[in-house]
Order: structure tokens, then sequence, then C-alpha cells
């Protein structure tokens, strides 16, 4: 129980569910969690990677994503054991090394459903409880590549922008509920990212050897040596959803911040040079019959 300043009124520490436990981020996340007595749910593929962890204020629970049964199971034994999920996070995620026309679909499509589908199925489970309580923070792990894209990490790159194109919405929706959602985008840290999580393309075509090669090449070089720390990284994540006011957009890394300040400055060079196409193409203001309520997405 926690004491809150000021008063005599004591509250239960808050509820975390984190999904991919058992390296990385999720799992100095979960430790953090635990060290600064939050009630903390650890989930993994293999829960036997997490030994050592289950308490009375923690849970270990097998959870894949791409599995709704697990998903299901999960989420009602984590209201059997708390009564509640005050912080979702959407940790899990796997990543591919291929250019586009190297690519195989059938691991593009295993990536969209850890990554995608399964971080939308774990919004959804979490959702309700929230919506009812009238409060929740969402935390969904995207990337600096889901605000610029690299060679080799097309596809990639394709799933963490779908993950901050849904988490745009979804705050729109959620935030008058009392809901709070923020994403999380990362640079390189010493995670297992580049290592066993990500396979690659068994096919090289000699033309990419220059751009997608040589972009996988140094992905594999660097794995286990990159400028990001992950306990610190679990850090800010954990202050920023404990402020009680985290941002939309949480960069972490010298390397996103960077190159998601560069993507502003690009952007904005290219749509301002093409202002004049831009507004040349509605209808001439004379002839139009009404404003429209909404800017529509053709």
């Amino acid at each position: 129980m926690t004491k809150i300043p000021g008063t005599s009124l004591l509250v239960k520490p808050p509820v975390w569910f984190i999904t991919g436990c058992s390296t990385g981020f999720g799992h100095e996340l979960a430790k953090q969690c635990i060290a600064q007595g939050h009630r903390t749910v650890i989930t993994a593929r293999d829960p036997s990677q997490l030994q050592g962890y289950a308490s009375d204020d923690s849970l270990v629970l097998p959870l894949d994503v791409t599995k709704p049964d697990q998903v299901a199971a999960a989420i009602a034994a984590t209201y059997a054991r708390f009564g509640e999920i005050d912080v979702l996070v959407n940790n899990a995620g796997i990543g591919y090394f291929a250019a586009i026309e190297e690519s195989e679909e059938i691991e593009v499509r295993k990536m969209f459903d850890v990554n995608v589908f399964g971080l939308g199925r774990m919004i959804h489970a979490a959702l309700p409880g929230m919506r009812a309580r009238r409060r929740g923070v969402i935390v969904n792990f995207s990337s600096i590549g889901g605000l610029r894209s690299f060679p080799a990490l097309g596809y990639y790159n394709a799933t963490k922008y779908a993950v901050e194109g849904l988490s745009e919405a979804l705050w729109q929706e959620v935030e008058p509920l009392g809901i709070r959602v923020m994403l999380v985008e990362p640079s390189g840290f010493r995670t297992d990212w580049a290592g066993r999580s990500a396979n690659e393309s068994k096919k090289h075509i000699d033309d990419y050897a220059g751009t997608a090669g040589q972009a996988r090449a140094q992905l594999r070089a660097i794995s286990g040596r990159q400028a990001g720390d992950p306990v610190r990284a679990a850090r800010a994540v954990f202050d920023a959803v404990t402020s009680g006011k985290a941002p939309h957009h949480l960069l972490l890394g010298n390397d996103a911040f960077e190159g998601a300040m560069a993507k502003l400055d690009e952007l904005r060079i290219e749509f301002s040079a093409g202002e004049t196409v831009a507004r040349g193409a509605d209808f001439p203001i004379a002839t139009a019959q009404q404003k429209p309520i909404l800017t529509q997405v053709e």
C-alpha cells in the first residue's frame, strides 16, 4: 500500500502488464516496476526465462501475443490476481532484415502479426477495463524506425509506422475517457533486437549490396555494442508514466532525437516547396459549396 502525500489515505500501487519480458526493454522495465513496489504482470513466450520473479505482487505468465487464447488467459489471470490493469506496455516485437525485393512474405506476415496485430490484440483486451474505470495508460513501443526509414528495414519500418498511426488515432479516442497513450521511440539499444530476435532474408540480391546489404551487416556487427542503455531507457519510461503527464512521443537515445529532428526538417523543406501545388488541388473557393467538417483522407 502507498500513502497519498498530505493525507492518511492508503492506495494500492498500480498494476503494470508488460509484454515481451524475456530480454531487453521489457525485462528491464519489469525489474524497475518491481523495485519501485508496483504490482507487475511479467509475460514472455517462454516464462521459464523469468524464474525468480513471481511473488505476491508480481505475476509471471506465458504469453504469445499472436495467440488470442493466451491473450485472453493472461488478462483473466491478471484480473483474478489484481483486479485491474493500470498500465499496459506493448513491448513485444521482432525485427526482420531484408531489402524490400528480397523480403519473404511469410516472414513479413509473421512480423506484422507480432508488431501490429499482437499489439492491437492486447489493446482490445485491456481497454474495456480501463474505460470502465476511466483511467489507465497504454505504452506502445515503436522505434525511430517508426518515424524515418532505413535500407534493409523497409517492412520493419512499415510495422512501426502502423503502430504510430494506430496510437495517434487511439489517443484521440481514449484520452477524453481518462486514458493516456504514449509511444516509445528508441534508437539503437543493447537489447537482443538485432540478435536472435531478428531474422533476415535467405535471398540476397547483389544490386542491393551497397544499401540493404551494407545496412544489414552493420546492424549485426553492432549488436550488443549500441549506444543505448536499456536500464536508463526503462527508467525513462517508468518516470514518464508515473509523472502523470506521459508525452505522446518519448524519444530515447541521441540517434533517435537527432534522427527525428532531421526528419522534421526534411519534411518541412519538401512540403514547403510543394505548397503551391498542394493548395491548388482543391476546388476554387468561389465554387465550393461548403467548408468540409472533417479533412478527408483519400
